[in-house]
């Protein structure tokens, strides 16, 4: 009986010891300080009309009255692909084209799930498909895309679909269960364009990145400070999240010894995470979870995890803030961020 019990003490202290070496890897000390830290912007044309702003002048206010240099564009399948086999590309066109009058590299969003709710953007002539058949769709709809973009140097990245890895939104059935569908993507875009990189996205904080890493040549990530988590469609609470600035650099350093990878920031949240869409939401609640504060107080924290890329997400809210609701605090607060004249208040 008491060799058991020494077997178990011991064991119990292994088990321990091992646990503390974890946490104090991922949670204790201090990244490095990273001296040219690269700022950028996610903006979706279908989230400014969302707001009911003219999506056109939103984009045209961030590149001319921002100055941003870089911007990940998510492009929805059913936005450009309406019909069947008839493509319209005049507002990506157009995008682009005002990105390369003022020198903007882009990340371009490619396959059905491309961000923004509800994340999977099927067309209607689809929906009904089989799995098979979706799929085949999907990359005839990629192919597309890349053929005709790929001689673009404003494009800098593909980005094949968004957090593809992590189930969240509405997306097929499939979708999360066929793992070697997303490598077929990523190979059909290498084998019509090897001149770039592809960006494989993943939730910075509800993975440990290794299968995003194991897919891409970039592994990029979210960074979400308060969110609203749902424990039914109509139940949640907000929810502030309890990682140290650290463990990204540390999960990144992993990411980088094992499979040589880098990793940067595509989502850096800069918006509300509300229970509902803005519109059906009180200023109130929106404001909890992102308010002049908090985009200061994400911009430290940021800077504090030793990585030197962040797309901030947000930028269509923040020109809404300023033009709807006459709040253009944030808006400020950005413009000074992107002419690198920020002081945080």
């Amino acid at each position: 009986m008491k060799k058991r019990l020494k077997i178990f003490i011991y064991c119990l202290i292994i088990i321990l010891a091992i646990l503390a070496i974890i946490f104090c890897y991922f949670f204790v000390g201090k990244a490095p300080v990273q001296k040219n830290i690269t700022w950028g912007v996610d903006f979706s044309q279908m989230q400014a009309e969302s707001l009911g702003l003219n999506w056109k002048e939103t984009y045209s206010a961030i590149i001319n009255d921002f100055g941003v240099k870089n911007i990940k564009l998510h492009i929805q399948w059913d936005w450009v692909e309406g019909k069947n086999g008839e493509y319209y590309f005049n507002d990506t066109d157009w995008q682009l084209a005002q990105a390369k009058n003022k020198g903007v590299k882009i990340i371009y969003v490619l396959g059905v799930k491309s961000g923004r709710w509800p994340e999977c953007h099927v067309p209607t002539w689809a929906s009904n498909l089989s799995e098979q058949q979706q799929k085949e769709e999907i990359l005839k709809y990629t192919k597309e895309v890349v053929l005709r973009y790929k001689n673009d140097d404003t494009i800098i990245n593909w980005q094949v679909e968004n957090e593809p890895l992590f189930e969240f939104g509405k997306c097929p059935s499939w979708y999360y269960n066929d793992e070697n569908f997303l490598k077929a993507e990523v190979n059909l875009v290498k084998s019509l364009d090897s001149s770039r990189q592809i960006i494989i996205s993943d939730s910075g904080e509800q993975s440990d990145w290794f299968e995003a890493a194991k897919v891409g040549d970039i592994v990029g990530i979210t960074m979400y400070r308060k969110v609203w988590a749902h424990i039914t469609d109509t139940l949640g609470f907000n929810f502030n999240s309890f990682l140290s600035p650290v463990t990204y650099w540390r999960k990144a350093l992993l990411i980088n010894k094992i499979f040589g990878k880098n990793v940067i920031c595509i989502e850096l949240q800069e918006e509300p995470w509300a229970s509902k869409p803005f519109n059906d939401v009180p200023l109130d609640e929106q404001l909890k979870t992102m308010n002049a504060d908090l985009f200061d107080q994400n911009i430290k924290y940021a800077k504090d995890t030793g990585l030197d890329k962040f797309y901030l997400w947000g930028v269509e809210w923040w020109y809404w803030m300023k033009e709807a609701k006459n709040q253009p605090q944030i808006w400020n607060e950005a413009r000074l961020l992107f002419n690198n004249l920020y002081i945080p208040i």
